[in-house]
């Protein structure tokens, strides 16, 4: 495990928030999965993040349900459901209801300070091999749906 900056520290265990705009995979897009910068553990891929224009990196699900836990918290006067890897208890960011329809409904608004993002040209070398399928899948599928659209 890296030693965690002030600030990736401060988020994951003073449950801190980046400033909106600010953090590394806000305007990001590269193919592969975020990890939890603690643990290591996969929390989301690539496919699931949308740009939900708020400023920090927003994803319509987690890789599966047993990564996250959701707490209720009304701290700064706001009633909001927070989100902690499992393994860690890190604090990861908040959970909303306003995200796409046709995904889930759900906006997981993550800080970039508790995550680690690993290419996916990477990820068998870093122990994620069983990532590479899905996301394989999803780009062949991808391709084959944008080809359809084209001859059709």
């Amino acid at each position: 495990m890296e030693k965690l900056s002030f600030l990736k520290y401060n988020v994951t265990q003073n449950n801190a928030t980046e400033a909106p705009g600010t953090g590394k995979y806000n305007d990001f897009n590269e193919e592969g999965i975020c990890v939890d910068i603690v643990s290591g553990e996969p929390l989301f891929t690539s496919l699931d993040k949308f740009d939900a224009g708020c400023g920090w990196p927003s994803f319509t699900k987690p890789v599966g349900d047993y990564v996250i836990d959701e707490n209720e918290d009304s701290s700064h006067g706001m009633n909001r459901t927070e989100l902690k890897s499992k393994i860690t208890n890190s604090h990861l960011g908040y959970v909303f209801d306003d995200g796409p329809i046709s995904k889930g409904g759900k906006r997981y608004c993550i800080n970039s300070a508790s995550l680690r993002f690993i290419p996916v040209s990477y990820l068998e070398k870093e122990g994620y091999g069983e990532y590479i399928h899905c996301l394989k899948i999803e780009i062949e599928n991808s391709i084959i749906i944008t080809f359809n659209k084209i001859v059709i």
